[in-house]
C-alpha cells in the first residue's frame, strides 16, 4: 500500500480531514524518516488541508521531525520530576559518550541526542524514550547498558543486511 493509499484510509476514519493530520503525519514519517517540506506539502495536498495546519501539527509535537534524526532517537525528558531525579546529569553523560550536544547526530547516524518538556512518565523518573520504548529509573549505569544494547541492535542488524546481499552459498 503506498503512502497515499495508508493516508487516504487512515482519513476515511475522520469526518473532518483536518482531523486525519496527525495520523497522516505518523504515516508520512515512517515512510520517510522525516518529515521535510515537500512531504508536509504532499500530506496536505492529500487531505486537501491547509499546509499551514500540517506545518503547524509537525513543527509543534516532539514526536515528528522535520530534520533527519540518527536511527535511535534519545529523547531524555527534562520536566520537573525527571530534573529532580538528576536528568540533567544524564544528559551531560550523553553528550560525553556519544560526542554530541543535545539536538545533535552522532557521526555515524545512530544516535540523535534530544530532550523534550514531558513523557508523561512520572512514575518512571528520570525516563527517556527511544522510538516506542519508553526507559525508566535510569543512573548512568542504566543508561550506558542501554546504549550498549541499542549498538547491539544496530550491529546485529548490519550483519543480517550483509547476510541478505551475499549471494547464495557464501
Amino acid at each position: 500500500m503506498t503512502m497515499r493509499e495508508k493516508i487516504e484510509a487512515a482519513a476515511a476514519r475522520y469526518p473532518d480531514q483536518r482531523s486525519a493530520i496527525m495520523p497522516a503525519l505518523v504515516i508520512a514519517q515512517k515512510q520517510h524518516g522525516h518529515l521535510p517540506g515537500p512531504v508536509l506539502e504532499e500530506v496536505a495536498d492529500i487531505l486537501g488541508v491547509e499546509r499551514i495546519w500540517v506545518y503547524e501539527l509537525a513543527t509543534f509535537y516532539t514526536l515528528f521531525h522535520t530534520e533527519p534524526v540518527g536511527r535511535f532517537h534519545l529523547e531524555l525528558c527534562d520536566n520537573v520530576s525527571c530534573m529532580l531525579r538528576r536528568s540533567e546529569d544524564l544528559l551531560r553523560h550523553l553528550e560525553a559518550v556519544l560526542g554530541i550536544k543535545k539536538g545533535g547526530t552522532t557521526p555515524d547516524g545512530l544516535f540523535t541526542l534530544s530532550t523534550v518538556e514531558c513523557l508523561g512518565a512520572c512514575e518512571m523518573a528520570p525516563v527517556m524514550q527511544v522510538g516506542d520504548d519508553y526507559h525508566g529509573d535510569l543512573d548512568i549505569a542504566r543508561v550506558d547498558a542501554l546504549l550498549d544494547r541499542l549498538r547491539a541492535t544496530a550491529r546485529q542488524a548490519t550483519g543480517a543486511d550483509l547476510a541478505a546481499a551475499a549471494p547464495p552459498g557464501e
